[in-house]
């Protein structure tokens, strides 16, 4: 939802994040794509990929799916973060291949989840 968005949005800038944010899976698909055909590497250039799971157009789960399914994506870090929870859930974070799952409206932790993740970047 854009009020979702604009929350992680806000808690991202708050720790001085640089990010782009996309409206759906679709569009993060085509921006990932986009990527690849200009010659671009997103692991490259991007932290991480931080997804809600319910999006309209094409959810969470297929994204991540997608973008293991290219060898060319398959190092990219992939966060989803939803307010869907439970074993259900965790199990299909998992299954799809996503490295990271976060419950939403928790601001603190995905402010510190993203600050873990430019750390391990850095040190690696």
């Amino acid at each position: 939802s854009s009020v979702a968005r604009k929350q992680v949005i806000r808690c991202l800038e708050a720790v001085g994040v640089e990010m782009t944010a996309l409206n759906d899976g679709r569009q993060a698909l085509e921006y990932l794509q986009n990527m690849l055909s200009e010659g671009r590497r997103p692991e490259d250039e991007l932290l991480m990929l931080i997804s809600d799971i319910e999006m309209p157009e094409m959810d969470g789960y297929t994204l991540t799916a997608e973008i293991r399914s290219d060898p060319r994506l398959q190092k990219l870090h992939i966060l989803l973060h939803t307010s869907l929870s439970g074993v259900f859930n965790q199990a299909m974070v998992k299954k799809v291949g996503a490295d990271d799952f976060l419950a939403k409206f928790r601001p603190d932790d995905l402010a510190a989840r993203v600050v873990e993740r430019i750390k391990a970047v850095d040190a690696g």
